[in-house]
């Protein structure tokens, strides 16, 4: 018994100075392990993935992410849309529909706490009021960038998400099956989704329904992804940023007067080297044919 006793009392004794500042040290070197982790795992997410698609009226993807407050009321306002909205047989609301807009969690390797949406599961339905733009205290949606100056009424078809783009290989229109899905299921049906009839050269007897998409009319809402039939959609939205060209000030549209809108931003460009000092007519003549090329 007397040396069990001694045995507690041993385990009892206080720590000696220098095994405390041991613990001490490993501790802090684990938080401060830990902590570097958690910071990294957060600057990768921050930085992680440049194809999101923002919610209507989104400021430019750099402006957005020093303005968005991540504070979520946008995603709450797109959940209970009226559309969203789940009543019993009652009329009593018993719940809501995922929405369309969702925030950003760890994990999901997008900017965290930021909303955003994927259109093949959840398009943006193009509610009349946009209530996820007012509901925005920090600008980060730009009301008037949807609002009808000459109205002064919200436009949701003056939205911007993203641009629909179409894979060939993949859709099914291309192969000569007839398929209007996304077609159908544009909201500017004949303004942002067109239909080309073409020949099919292969049968000599049927017509392709292509499928075409106009920049000027697209908001990106991705109910034509959502619609698309296929296993994986051959019509998607990406980011404006990602799935448009541009073309600068060098080349313009002369028969479009917006389009030479364009030309108040050129800038006059002047090449000359050794080369461009001396008239193309000299270096002919200089060819054994001096005399006979004049200006």
């Amino acid at each position: 018994m007397s040396q069990n006793h001694q045995k507690v009392k041993s385990y009892k004794q206080p720590l000696s100075k220098s095994r405390r500042e041991f613990l001490s040290i490993t501790r802090s070197l684990g938080l401060a392990v830990l902590g570097g982790l958690t910071w990294s795992a957060y600057v990768d997410e921050a930085k992680a993935n440049k194809l999101l698609l923002r919610p209507p009226a989104a400021l430019k993807e750099s402006d957005f992410l020093k303005t968005c407050i991540k504070c979520g009321l946008c995603v709450e306002a797109c959940r209970n849309r009226d559309g969203n909205i789940i009543y019993n047989e009652k009329g009593k609301r018993i719940g809501t529909k995922d929405p369309t807009l969702r925030l950003a969690k760890p994990g999901d390797n997008k900017p965290l706490g930021t909303p955003f949406f994927i259109a093949r599961k959840n398009p943006c339905f193009m509610c009349d009021d946009i209530p996820c733009v007012p509901a925005c205290p920090s600008g980060a949606l730009n009301i008037t960038s949807v609002t009808n100056k000459k109205t002064n009424k919200l436009d949701i078809n003056m939205a911007k998400m993203g641009l629909a783009v179409i894979q060939k290989e993949s859709c099914i229109a291309y192969w000569g099956l007839q398929c209007d899905a996304c077609y159908r299921a544009c909201p500017l049906m004949g303004k942002a989704l067109t239909i080309d009839m073409q020949m099919n050269k292969r049968t000599g007897k049927h017509a392709f329904l292509l499928p075409v998409v106009h920049s000027d009319f697209c908001t990106g809402c991705g109910l034509c992804e959502h619609a698309c039939i296929v296993e994986k959609a051959a019509i998607f939205v990406l980011p404006r940023e990602i799935s448009m060209g541009k073309v600068g000030t060098h080349y313009v549209k002369g028969w479009s007067p917006k389009d030479q809108q364009r030309l108040k931003e050129a800038k006059p460009i002047h090449t000359i080297d050794k080369r461009s000092e001396r008239k193309a007519i000299d270096k002919l003549n200089d060819l054994n044919l001096k005399g006979l090329l004049n200006d």
